[in-house]
């Protein structure tokens, strides 16, 4: 029987976004420090006063970005001491619904804006249809598992979707076996944990396995985990986290950030076994194109799920920052401008490096001056 039980997700986490690099020369006026005026004695010319930036920017969405909002939040707001950011982790799909809204006027996403959404959608804060949606927080996603003395296992793609969907049964089936000689494995059930809310998460897990193990997943790219599939429904990243701690025999799928305490299994990938980590993030992102039919500032990406460096991961987040192209209120253009341009940043970057252990936009210049393009076009 299906347990769709919803738990708690716990991290109120207080993050966000903001200027590039702190590229001040290149974000535009209002993200100066003070407020100055000066006068040039030689032409006699009093230069306009600059304002400091100030205000507070609401945002909201990606669970998964959790760690990586709360160093951005804590460096930008270090810079910009009028400012206050507010970030609402209440999950992707729920934070995409509240930009359109207009109660947040950034989201991070942990799956980009499909087609369909971006041809029906009117965003409320913005001018135009147009939106700056751009890949901020690469990071690995985990097979994460609770078997009490067993930290790491190895999996290909068929084995963890066999797990995560429940065709597997308990935790010494033969095909378990196999890949992990030498590991006593106990008889112990399997319970798979799943996200109970719209996912990006999950859409970035789905669309690995729809991918490269067609024949065991069968249901494509989806945000919502598949009501047939048996397992216990958590709340966020947090609510998956607290689920798999709480029981032996649980495995699911939680941002490699997440997985303190946790096993963590190694994905076979041409060939070889990768354990979750940053450069090999990276490796995949490379491997990858922008879709096309898009606007210039919106850099959704097709994820290539298996790419022939043995050595990348291919379970990736490419997790999202957005905001609107041209904004209504030059108020929170201004906000969005430099929260945004912070996260893309290579101090933003690093922080969240540290904090989360993401892949850093700086591992490939072409993705990450691509990006630093978009965000200077808000206005």
């Amino acid at each position: 029987m299906k347990m769709r039980t919803s738990l708690s997700n716990a991290a109120k986490a207080a993050a966000t976004i903001a200027a590039l690099g702190l590229a001040l020369t290149a974000c535009a006026s209002n993200e100066a420090p003070a407020a100055t005026s000066t006068t040039d004695t030689t032409t006699a010319s009093v230069t306009a006063t600059v304002p400091a930036l100030s205000g507070t920017l609401n945002a909201g969405g990606s669970t998964a970005q959790t760690a990586a909002q709360d160093a951005w939040r804590a460096g930008f707001q270090a810079a910009n001491a009028g400012v206050t950011v507010n970030y609402d982790p209440v999950g992707s799909g729920a934070g995409r619904t509240g930009f359109a809204s207009g109660s947040y006027v950034v989201i991070g996403t942990d799956d980009a804006f499909s087609a369909t959404e971006l041809s029906s959608t009117t965003f409320t804060l913005c001018a135009t249809s147009d939106i700056v949606e751009v890949p901020a927080y690469i990071s690995p996603v985990a097979v994460a598992f609770n078997l009490p003395g067993i930290t790491s296992l190895i999996l290909d793609a068929n084995t963890a979707a066999s797990l995560l969907s429940g065709k597997i049964k308990t935790w010494n089936d033969p095909a378990i076996a196999a890949l992990n000689p030498g590991v006593t494995l106990p008889s112990t059930a399997v319970t798979p944990v799943f996200r109970s809310d719209k996912s990006g998460t999950t859409g970035n897990v789905t669309d690995y396995l729809s991918k490269a193990a067609p024949s065991v997943w069968t249901y494509g790219m989806v945000e919502n985990w598949p009501t047939d599939l048996t397992g216990d429904a958590a709340n966020g990243t947090q609510g998956v986290v607290a689920a798999i701690t709480g029981a032996a025999g649980t495995v699911g799928y939680v941002d490699f950030s997440q997985t303190t305490g946790l096993g963590v299994a190694s994905l076979i990938n041409a060939g070889s076994p990768v354990a979750p980590n940053a450069a090999g993030a990276t490796k995949t992102l490379s491997a990858s194109t922008p879709q096309t039919g898009r606007s210039a500032t919106d850099l959704a990406y097709d994820v290539n799920r298996t790419p022939s460096d043995p050595t990348a991961y291919p379970m990736i987040m490419v997790s999202y920052e957005v905001a609107c192209a041209q904004y209504k209120d030059p108020a929170n253009a201004a906000l969005a401008k430099a929260y945004m341009s912070y996260v893309v940043s290579t101090e933003g970057q690093t922080a969240a490096a540290g904090n989360a252990g993401s892949a850093p936009l700086s591992s490939d210049a072409t993705v990450a001056s691509a990006v630093a393009t978009a965000v200077a076009a808000i206005s």
